[in-house]
């Protein structure tokens, strides 16, 4: 069983920035491509970053692209989110998720998630 935990939530200003963090249990977390997700309230999830299982490949929506890194350590089973510029319009429940295979911005390409980490953003 693979047990995703993210961290690094919190309430922000506009134009700041944030780390988040997902720690994974298992021992085959370098074998998979990681993503993160958002889920704003009143709104249906959305994609928001890949990586491929070496880090070597990235993938990001459009509404981020430029302000967000996803990037990971897999000596630490861990996958990181670096926010910058944060808009009020990126507040959300966080979540990343392992991927099984698929299109990375699908969510049904992911079979296990975490539990969410909530980030606000005032202006």
């Amino acid at each position: 069983q693979v047990q995703l935990i993210e961290s690094g939530g919190g309430l922000v200003q506009a134009g700041g920035s944030l780390r988040l963090s997902c720690a994974a249990s298992g021992r085959t977390f370098s074998s998979y491509a990681m993503g993160w997700f958002r889920q704003a309230p009143g709104k249906e999830r959305e994609f928001v970053a890949a990586i491929s299982w070496s880090g070597g490949r990235t993938y990001y929506a459009d509404s981020v692209k430029g302000r967000f890194t996803i990037s990971r350590d897999n000596a630490k089973s861990t996958v990181y989110l670096q926010m910058n510029s944060l808009k009020p319009e990126d507040t959300a429940a966080y979540y990343c998720a392992r991927t099984n295979g698929g299109t990375y911005y699908h969510e049904e390409s992911y079979d296990y998630w975490g539990q969410g980490t909530q980030v606000t953003v005032s202006s």
